[in-house]
This record gives C-alpha cells, structure tokens and sequence, in this order.
C-alpha cells in the first residue's frame, strides 16, 4: 500500500492544484482506476477491443467542466513496480475531458512483472484503497475502477476468496457510502486469453460523492455510455424500494401524484375534511440485482408535527424481485385539523397558489431477507464463464432491515374567492370612509332666528361658533355635529331658536 500511496502523490499534488480553496461547492474529484494486469490482455491486444473508447468515453461523460480528474492504471503494487499509476491528472474544461483521457490511454500496454515476461497480477482492493487515500486524501469524489473482476494478487487461483475480500471491502470501508456496478458484454480474443465482459464500478466517497453520484445516474449522463441496469452494492439498508400511488379511495377532495424528483404531493381542496385517505400504492424493490425474499413491513408519515402509524392491509412481502412492483393498500390519516381555514390569514396569503404542509412517509422492513436475482446470476454465468462471482454477491447477513422514506407535500389549493370577497369589503369600507371624511369636512348651513331676525350660518362638523345680537353681545353658541346643530349655552331672557 505505501507504494502504491507514493505512485499516486503526483496525481494528489495536481488534484490539489485542480480543485482550489475556491472551487464551486458542486465540483466533484473523480478518479478513474484502469486495470492493466495480464488477465487483461485480450482487451489490450484485440483489435476490435473497445475498452479505451469505452473509458474515454465514460470519463468525457460523467467529468463536468470544473471537476478534477485523476486517470491511474492498476494491477499489484510490487517492489519498482508501484501501483496504481497516475496517467493523467487535470481540471475538466469543457469538451477537452474525453480526448484527453483517449491520449493518456493510447500508450498503455498489459503490464509485466519487473525483471520478468511474467504479466502483471491484479490486486483490486489495493487499487481502490490507494485511490481513496491517495489520489483523494480522503476528501469527497467518485472512483470509476474498470476491471475484468479477476482478483488474483500474487497469482492466486482462489479467486473467489479474493473477490470476497474486495466486497468485504466495499460493504466495511467506512469512506464508502455507495457502490454501484455494471456488467458489460465485451467479447475479446488476444493471444493467450479471451474474456466476454467486463465490470465498471463506481464508488462513492463521502455523502458528497454519493450525492454526486446519485445526479449522474439520474441525469442519464453514465447511460449515455453504457445502457446497462446498475446493480447496487451498497447501501442495502436505505432507499430499498419505491412507493407509487395509484388509488386514493374514500377521500374526496383529496388527489396524490408523484412529482418530479420522486416527492408524493397530496392536492387537498380547501373544504376537505375528511379525517383518512384509503391508498393504494405500487410497492417496487429498488435493490437490483437482489430479490426480497422475505420481510415485515411497518409505515408511518410525519407530517404537521405529527408522527402518525399508517395501517397496511399487509405487514409483510415475499419473494419481491427488482422491476415488479406488487399492490400494497393502505389507510393513512391526513392532517385535516392543521389545515388553514379558508378564511385565515395563511390562507389568504396563499389565495390562487398553493398552502404547503411538507413531510414524509417511512417505510420500514424489518428482518429482511435478500437473495441474489436469477436473472443477474444468468447474466454473470454468461459475462464470465466459469467465474464464481455471482457468489461475492451474496449480501451481508448483518443487512437485516432496511428504510425507504418518501418525501411528502400536503398542497392545500385556495381559490381567489375569500379574497375577492375581502377586497370587495375593503374596498366598500373605504368607500364609506371616504364617504365620511368628505361629509366630515364639508360646511353644513344652520337656519337661526335671533331676536325674530332670520340668519344662515355655516359650520363644519366639530365645531363651536358664538351667536351674536344686534347689539353684538353673545347670547349662545352653535355646535354642529354630522348629525345636525344644537345651540349651547344660552343666555337667560336671549331670543334665540334653531330654525325660522
């Protein structure tokens, strides 16, 4: 391993260079291991071989302007022999990645052992061990390792045992949260072997590398080069199968779809008030290659604050294979009572858009069973011929359960009416208001007699204004409010009256 460690500290210096202290957050290492140990040979030596297009290819692919890439070729690491060895190291530029990586590989041969004609051996989990500690000094990134998955480190024939070291060292490596693989038909003839397949495998390390690698599977980037299923290594506890609605019974006013990005939204009409929804899904295992042979099944949503059970009309399934979703009903309970009121103010704000209440449904298995799919056995028996991998398949025993959460989003869809009828009342009041303030502030005339002579006054409403006789001296005061007029303190023996 220290050798190893040292053939790739170039590549960790320029991988260094490649992603600066102020590279995007959304940059991604990846790595790309390349096997060229003698049980490659045909790959390397047949003319119609289509392996380094095939690498060229994946890494034009995958690599985003931004990211670095480390290009290494493996077998056994052995003394002047150091292994991995970096190729190419670089930060992506756009449409520069694949021709790259075509260049780096153009030279490379089928290794020998030193001082010898003996072809190299092969030592997988060396490779990917290196890889991780090495090229990304444990930092985040993908590593692609390209291998005919012969493990044979100082030529042992017991290469199952060895295979099952390397996928102890997939499901134990605690800088590996997900491993997938894809089997890849690949006929060849070299001179002194022929091989039909071979195995690509992409390890994700760290949660950003897993996320990393979760975008490039669904963004159909990684299938625009190999068309194959992935089958999932690890993790086999986690996002085990699928849910899919398709009948909401007994719930009016209450619809449930699958938005993009796999989220279950549950458009609810404002005056639903139904308190459970009957539901039936399509239950899919998410585990190829393996089959649920067996497990207990329990659920719940977490919603509005609230952790509610969800009752299954089963609690348990069998013998559910990749690809074939089977009927699972259910009653769940809806969160009616944290449902606004059309008339509140959250409502209102939300009035033409929609009122979200976000959450999720957990789907829990329980002593979980695995085994590994017939049709995947098929595919290994013919992609290699008397290869006991399909054995180092078999997943851990300590796998014995598993979660799948589903996020949730109750869409709660208030029309425009209760708005509408707000504004109509606001617009009224202000009306009114206006209509008040304009009298309020208009003058109003008061009809007086003072001493049998007729007199007009204008006041507004509020005030207070003094009535005078001939001879000028005050006898009383005139008061005007919106309702009318009414004199105020009256001089006793004074002739005066409201009106003619």
């Amino acid at each position: 391993m220290g050798a190893a460690c040292r053939s790739l500290a170039a590549a960790l210096l320029l991988l260094c260079a490649a992603l600066p202290a102020g590279a995007a957050p959304s940059a991604t290492a990846h790595v790309f291991l390349v096997q060229n140990s003698g049980w490659m040979e045909p790959f390397y030596t047949d003319p119609a071989s289509q392996f380094k297009p095939l690498v060229g290819a994946l890494a034009g692919a995958v690599v985003q302007p931004g990211d670095a890439l480390v290009l290494a070729a493996f077998n056994q690491s052995m003394p002047n022999a150091p292994s991995p060895r970096a190729l190419l190291s670089f930060k992506a530029e756009p449409k520069a990645v694949r021709s790259r990586v075509d260049q780096a590989l153009a030279g490379l041969e089928v290794a020998r052992k030193p001082g010898s004609a003996a072809l190299a051996d092969t030592d997988l989990g060396e490779a990917v061990q290196a890889a991780i500690v090495s090229a990304l000094g444990g930092k985040p990134g993908i590593v692609w390792l390209v291998t005919n998955n012969r493990n044979s480190p100082n030529n042992d024939q017991a290469t199952a045992a060895r295979n099952r070291e390397f996928y102890q060292l997939i499901h134990r490596g605690a800088a590996i949260d997900k491993v997938v693989a894809f089997a890849l038909r690949m006929p060849v003839q070299g001179r002194h072997y022929s091989a039909n397949g071979l195995m690509v495998y992409a390890f994700a390390v760290g949660a950003p590398g897993e996320r990393a690698l979760d975008a490039l599977l669904a963004s159909g980037r990684v299938a625009s080069v190999i068309t194959e299923r992935p089958a999932r290594l690890k993790p086999l506890d986690r996002d085990t199968v699928r849910l899919s609605p398709a009948q909401v019974e007994n719930a009016p006013g209450v619809a449930f779809s699958q938005a993009p990005g796999g989220t279950l939204r549950a458009d609810v009409d404002p005056d639903a008030r139904t308190p459970q929804a009957s539901i039936r899904w399509q239950l899919e295992n998410a585990m190829y290659p393996y089959t649920i042979t067996s497990a207990e099944l329990s659920a719940r949503s977490i919603l509005a604050g609230e952790d509610r059970k969800i009752v299954l009309a089963s609690s348990r399934v069998d013998q559910l294979a990749p690809g074939r979703p089977v009927p699972l009903g259910s009653t769940m309970q809806l969160p009616v009572a944290q449902l606004p009121d059309k008339w509140s103010m959250a409502a209102l704000k939300s009035a033409g858009s929609a009122y979200v209440l976000p959450g999720q449904i957990e789907l829990r298995l329980a002593k979980q069973k695995l085994a590994l799919s017939q049709d995947f056995r098929q595919r290994m028996a013919a992609l290699f011929p008397g290869d006991p991998l399909p054995d180092i398949f078999t997943p851990p025993s300590t796998v014995q359960a598993s979660r799948a959460v589903l996020p949730l989003e109750v869409r709660v869809h208030y029309g425009m009416a209760p708005l509408a009828v707000l504004g109509g009342l606001a617009a009224a009041l202000l009306a009114a208001l206006g209509a008040a303030a304009w009298a309020y502030g208009r003058p109003r005339l008061a009809q007086l007699t003072v001493e049998d002579e007729p007199r007009t006054m204008r006041a507004r409403p509020g005030t207070v204004q003094p009535i005078y006789d001939k001879a000028g001296a005050q006898v009383a005061q005139l008061k005007t409010t919106l309702f009318g007029h009414q004199l105020l303190d009256v001089r006793e023996g004074a002739q005066v009256r409201l009106g003619r």
